[in-house]
């Protein structure tokens, strides 16, 4: 525990060793115990400020102050009819039936494809700089 640690504590949680950290609590006393001047006027200051926290009180809020916190809340607004909720649903389905027919209308396309006759090379199987896709790679 250092002097620089100790006031830290002191400053931070009081001079009740109560209300200091659990792990630090024993080094903080033994270092209490070891420099006493010292520590007892750093733990004398807090414990002024300690009284005069515990001196401070707040009075409960009167009847009148509660009554102008519940009449300044917003007012709620009452829930949607449930009967407006079935157009998401829909909405939903109708997406997902869409992208049913595109994906069928898609592979269509490519089975049309594949099984009519071949009269010249497909273009996805020709490379961007054209030619043909053949592997030359034997010769």
């Amino acid at each position: 525990m250092t002097p620089e640690r100790f006031h830290q504590i002191v400053e931070a949680y009081g001079a009740d060793p109560r209300r200091w950290p659990q792990q630090e609590r024993a080094a903080a006393k033994t270092w209490a115990a070891v420099h006493r001047v010292e520590a007892d006027a750093v733990l004398a200051a807090a414990a002024g400020i300690d009284a005069l926290l515990a001196a401070d009180k707040v009075d409960p809020p009167g009847a009148a102050l509660q009554q102008r916190i519940i009449a300044s809340a917003p007012v709620r607004q009452p829930a949607a009819p449930r009967r407006r909720l079935w157009w998401s649903g829909a909405a939903v389905a109708g997406v997902g039936l869409l992208g049913g027919v595109a994906g069928a209308l898609a592979m269509s396309f490519f089975v049309l494809t594949e099984t009519a006759p071949q009269v010249h090379e497909s273009s996805y199987l020709t490379s961007s700089f054209g030619g043909s896709s053949a592997d030359w790679s034997g010769e």
